[in-house]
């Protein structure tokens, strides 16, 4: 069944909502309509389910109030009930009590449902609507939308769901992103295209995680997937989510389905993983974008949560925590955690970022250096921007396993799907394009095949690591004091604890009642120094010199004597702190100069300089000398490469520069052409400026 149709089917269901939703104007804002129209579409939904066995659930609770739920549930056919005989319709019988009897309605709903109208605070809406004279107008409304099941399955509802949150989330943040279905259906469909042999195994049990999981839909394309591949299997769904009103409408999507409430649970992921005794089989996933796990954009508690378990032995973050603006990549480690150690396979929706943000020793290189040297990632599809509806940036599909079939173990797909999309007819807050049937089975395809082409790269693992090397130039200066160098040398930072502008700015603007007792110090300090490093800077000043001079030995001797009556700049300096002063000052009165000789440590080893420091980049696959012979010696036939990775200092990253193996160099139109089109252009002008 197409996306397409599925959304035809409720078309007229998502038009009679939202024309609902538009009578609430004046008691409620737009952007709260949701508070409304969420809980009274699932309200609505589960009284269509139930309305075959209402009368059988009835008669139970009322011959015995005492009646176990298991009966109840079993006569109602599903996982939850109601024991009372009112109806929306029957509602507004009594039109003068509807608030009350409403509330009482709800309040016969099994504990799961009843769960879900707590959490929503459904309560105080109904007062609201109630004392805006809104409440009868629209439980007439919903008490005439047809939500059964016969009529509107689970699929189809999925939409009705999403298009409902996506309506009113206009503004919501990009990174509250609501999936179109049919990235869904290519996110499922990429994890169970390999190694899902033994799920057509009667009887199997197979869990399917996803704890970001929103309205639920990637749990539902994936439950409905698996009821076709495998329909002897036995199917349990497990998901988190940290906002109230989607976790309600997955909550009751599941208990539709059968599914157990206590595997849908309402709960930060960050902070805790509500399944500690369960692997899955299949987790699937689409983690918000960019959303900060620390600092002050952080919910309450998250990143004391998130540090304190990447301390912990065993943790569900072992690779290393990224930057705290983005968490991304905390729950790709917690994907990884969460599969099944035999046979676990996830696929995840990401942004751009996890690809190649951070640094060499970053958490986020070290994460990806983890799922690479850890053989987890199978590929990486690249699709097209616009396919969200509240953001337009591209997004890339992670398929990672715990058990590789043979032909992919030490290598990494990458598949450019960039180009498979077609145009909407009619666009849908930022989506302007969506994915067909037939692209699906395309990139599908290409994944399946495992070729190179120029829709797929295979590349060892190795492609993606890299070391970072330190090149240096000898030390060669030469030294003269001048009042160009001088300035300079007042300009910036000389020692933390001697002429620090920056600092002493920073520590000014803090009221004295408000520092702490080491920053009183700190300031004390700084500025109590500040007229020693005037009075160096008046000595150098007075010994400008007219020359420079390449004799390192002597000029280090001059300055030392020309500062030798320079007060101590703070109390108790020591030798070491004033032989610190000497060597910056020397430092900021040179520049390289190749005309200088060489110098040489006490063991004879060659000193280089540390202001010529710089850093290259090399891949593991390529020895760092021939690196240097194509890329460093023909313009510093002089440097050297230093290893400076130890057990202090990570030197050894990973990023997957993924748009740079599809790149086609495309020549640019020659100038003679350009000058030719620009000459037309002029004649056409002043054609028309004579007309």
């Amino acid at each position: 069944m197409t996306d397409g149709y599925q959304v035809d089917s409720v078309k007229k269901q998502i038009d009679t909502v939202f024309s609902i939703a538009n009578t609430l104007r004046g008691t409620y804002q737009p952007d709260k309509y949701r508070d409304v129209i969420i809980p009274m579409v699932i309200l609505r939904r589960l009284e269509c389910a139930l309305e075959d066995t209402k009368d059988a659930v009835c008669e139970a609770y009322e011959a015995n109030p005492h009646t176990p739920e298991a009966i109840l549930r079993t006569k109602s056919g599903y996982a939850f009930y109601n024991t009372s005989r009112y109806s929306l319709k029957k509602l507004l019988g009594d039109a003068a009590h509807l608030k009350a009897n409403l509330k009482t309605y709800i309040k016969a709903f099994s504990p799961n449902i009843k769960e879900i109208f707590s959490d929503l605070e459904f309560g105080k809406e109904i007062d609201k609507m109630a004392k805006g004279s809104k409440l009868t107008g629209v439980v007439r409304k919903f008490s005439e939308l047809d939500l059964d099941p016969k009529t509107v399955n689970n699929v189809a509802m999925g939409y009705m769901f999403e298009e409902v949150l996506r309506r009113f989330s206009e503004n919501a943040e990009a990174g509250d992103h609501y999936t179109p279905r049919e990235v869904v259906r290519l996110v499922t469909r990429l994890a169970l295209a390999e190694g899902c042999e033994d799920l057509k195994t009667p009887g199997k049990v197979i869990k399917v995680g996803d704890f970001a999981c929103g309205t639920g839909g990637m749990l539902s394309v994936a439950h409905e997937q698996l009821s076709e591949i495998c329909p002897e299997a036995d199917v349990y769904l497990y998901g988190q989510e940290v906002i109230p009103d989607t976790h309600a409408v997955a909550l009751a999507d599941m208990l539709i389905k059968g599914q157990r409430a206590e595997n849908i649970r309402l709960a930060d992921t960050m902070k805790e993983d509500c399944f500690p005794g369960d692997k899955m089989r299949l987790v699937l996933m689409n983690p918000p974008f960019g959303q900060a796990w620390g600092g002050k954009d952080a919910s309450d508690g998250v990143e004391r949560a998130v540090t304190e378990e990447h301390k912990r032995i065993g943790s569900r973050f072992p690779a290393g925590l990224p930057a705290k603006s983005d968490m991304q990549l905390l729950f790709m480690q917690h994907v990884m955690y969460k599969l099944d150690g035999e046979s676990g396979r996830a696929c995840v929706i990401s942004n751009g970022s996890p690809l190649f943000s951070g640094g060499t020793s970053s958490g986020e290189s070290q994460v990806r250096r983890w799922l690479l040297e850890n053989d987890y990632i199978e590929a990486i599809v690249g699709m097209p921007g616009d396919l969200f509806y509240n953001t337009g940036i591209s997004i890339y599909l992670w398929v990672l396993s715990k058990s590789k079939a043979p032909k992919r173990r030490g290598y990494v797909q990458l598949i450019d799907a960039t180009d498979k999309w077609e145009k909407m007819r009619k666009s849908l807050g930022n989506k302007r394009k969506r994915i067909s049937p037939e692209q699906i089975d395309e990139i599908v395809g290409l994944y399946i095949a495992f070729e190179e082409n120029e829709h797929s790269r295979i590349l060892p693992v190795e492609e993606f690591l890299y070391k970072e090397y330190t090149v240096k130039q000898p030390l060669q200066r030469s030294y003269q004091i001048t009042e160009e160098r001088i300035a300079k040398l007042a300009e910036g930072k000389f020692r933390e604890d001697f002429h620090n502008p920056a600092k002493v700015e920073e520590l000014a603007l803090i009221d004295d009642v408000d520092k702490t007792d080491k920053q009183r110090r700190d300031y004390k300090t700084l500025v109590e120094a500040e007229p020693v490093f005037e009075q160096m800077l008046e000595i150098l000043r007075a010994n400008v010199m007219d020359e420079e001079t390449l004799d390192h030995a002597w000029f280090e001797a001059y300055v030392k004597e020309l500062l030798a009556d320079l007060p101590d700049y703070k109390e108790k300096e020591t030798a070491a702190q004033r032989k610190s002063v000497i060597e910056k000052v020397v430092g900021a009165m040179s520049v390289m100069d190749k005309r200088a000789p060489l110098r040489y440590d006490r063991k004879g080893n060659l000193t280089y300089d540390n202001s010529t420091k710089d850093t290259e980049i090399v891949k593991l696959l390529e020895d760092v000398e021939d690196y240097c012979e194509r890329e460093v010696y023909p313009y510093v036939p002089d440097a050297k490469w230093f290893d400076e990775e130890d057990d202090k200092h990570v030197k050894t990253g990973a990023e997957i520069p993924f748009t740079r193996y599809f790149y086609e160099y495309e020549e640019p139109e020659s100038s003679d052409a350009l000058l030719a089109e620009f000459n037309a252009l002029e004649a056409q002008l002043q054609e028309l400026m004579a007309q």
